[in-house]
């Protein structure tokens, strides 16, 4: 008899026969369940402190700059808070704002 891929699942007919899942599925519900996009609102009434954003980096023509994936670069170009253009030696990259991976040094 050829066993079936598990779908995640579990049917009611393989509880009650005491079958249960593989141990890599995640199952039916943790499978649909997924990180919300927008971040959580902070309400008004609430007793505890809104978080506080950090402000937004500003880089400046000229600027060292570190970046996670792309190294050590230096800023040659600005589009005013959308990008900017940097030029890390091998590749020149356009990196959009917010510029959570890059790091003025």
């Amino acid at each position: 008899m050829a066993t079936r891929p598990c779908t995640g699942v579990i049917k009611a007919s393989s509880l009650r026969y005491g079958r249960l899942p593989r141990a890599g599925s995640r199952g039916r519900i943790l499978g649909t369940m997924t990180k919300p996009s927008a971040p959580k609102r902070h309400l008004p009434t609430s007793p505890f402190k809104a978080p506080v954003a950090p402000p937004p980096k500003e880089f400046a023509v000229g600027d060292q700059v570190t970046h996670d994936m792309y190294g050590l670069g230096r800023v040659i170009g600005i589009e005013d808070g959308i990008a900017a253009f940097v030029d890390f030696g091998s590749v020149r990259q356009r990196i959009l704002s917010p510029y959570t991976k890059m790091s003025k040094l």
